[in-house]
């Protein structure tokens, strides 16, 4: 585990320096020989010497901010919610909220993550994460009626390897008629969804604008999404001319991936050039990783020509964090200057 003070040598680059602060699980600042402060990616540093630098005295806010990896440092929030029961509260709900440090802003600093207890039930919660292989305990508890509580944060770079999250939740009262079924929930978020403003809004859990997921959906408000889904997507059909239908794939020979900002998000207002390129970029790695998973054997990547900003970033990607796959141009009658063809396997 990297840890501040330790000095560091960079994989992919010349040179190292000492980590100065520990701004995520797989993000930290390292200060390099020259005195500059340079955010780097865990998985991109090796450890060469684990003594304190120094050259370089860490505050009390980055030994804090360090301490106890795999712990949650102290919520800044106001002391304890006291539970109170609030009349007409009588029904299980349960939710799960994504809360950014700066709502108009999501992506400028951290995201915090709360379980919501909107009832009059006292709570048996247990909530994990899922990495494939296991379950992994983060937090087990009991949450009183009509509080919320903090589990995790999120920064930026952890938001395109975001893990499967699971709760497990038993719900009871003091005295009731009648006994509730336990509710297991996993969540999975689409990291595009962090980029689109309509995904934060007003509630009354917060005074800030989150992202809010419910855990406990009775039958009832499944099918109504389900309708409203389907609905929605024949409305579509309707409304769009007749188009020759595009041959579907029916193994795993090639993927096409088409990463124009507007396949990606409906509204890029208030994004800022970058972060329309983190986005692309988030989704460019999300879907490498899915095409490695099911062993595709080529991946188009459409970026369009535009001023070359997306293609060379794509390719620096291909070149350091996928480096032992080849790529070229993409067939040009195909797909014109805009597209990359990376080759999985022969």
């Amino acid at each position: 585990m990297i840890k501040v003070g330790d000095r560091v040598k960079f994989m992919n680059d010349v040179g190292g320096g000492i980590v100065t602060k520990v701004v995520s699980k797989s993000l930290v600042n390292v200060e390099n020989d020259d005195g500059f402060e340079i955010p780097t990616l865990v998985s991109e540093l090796v450890v060469v010497s684990e003594e304190l630098a120094a050259t370089k005295k860490p505050s009390v806010q980055d030994f804090v901010a360090q301490a106890q990896p795999g712990k949650k440092e102290p919520e800044k929030a106001p002391a304890k919610e006291e539970a109170v029961l609030i009349e007409g509260n009588d029904e299980p709900n349960f939710q799960l909220a994504f809360v950014p440090d700066d709502s108009r802003n999501p992506l400028d600093g951290s995201i915090k993550l709360y379980l919501i207890n909107d009832s009059n039930f006292s709570v048996l919660y247990h909530f994990s994460q899922f990495d494939g292989v296991e379950y992994e305990t983060k937090e087990a508890g009991e949450l009183e009626p009509n509080t919320k509580l903090w589990l995790d944060s999120i920064a930026q770079v952890d938001i395109a390897g975001l893990p499967e999250y699971f709760f497990q939740l038993i719900c009871y009262r003091e005295k009731s008629s009648r006994l509730e079924r336990p509710v297991e929930a996993s969540v999975k978020v689409n990291p595009v969804k962090f980029y689109k403003s309509g995904s934060f809004v007003a509630n009354d859990f917060f005074s800030e604008k989150a992202m809010l997921i419910k855990l406990n959906q009775n039958v009832m408000e499944q099918a109504v999404e389900a309708l409203t889904e389907k609905d929605v997507k024949q409305a579509v059909r309707q409304k769009e001319p007749a188009r020759k239908p595009k041959p579907v794939l029916e193994n795993t020979d090639l993927l096409e991936v088409d990463l124009h900002i507007h396949e990606l998000l409906d509204d890029t207002t208030g994004l800022s050039n970058k972060e329309m390129l983190d986005l692309q970029l988030t989704h460019f790695h999300g879907k490498m990783d899915e095409a490695i998973k099911k062993q595709v054997k080529k991946v188009v990547f459409i970026h369009g020509l535009g001023n070359g900003t997306l293609k060379q970033e794509l390719r620096r990607e291909l070149s350091h964090r996928y480096k032992k796959y080849a790529f070229q141009d993409a067939s040009f009658q195909e797909y014109g200057y805009g597209a990359t063809m990376v080759i999985l396997r022969k």
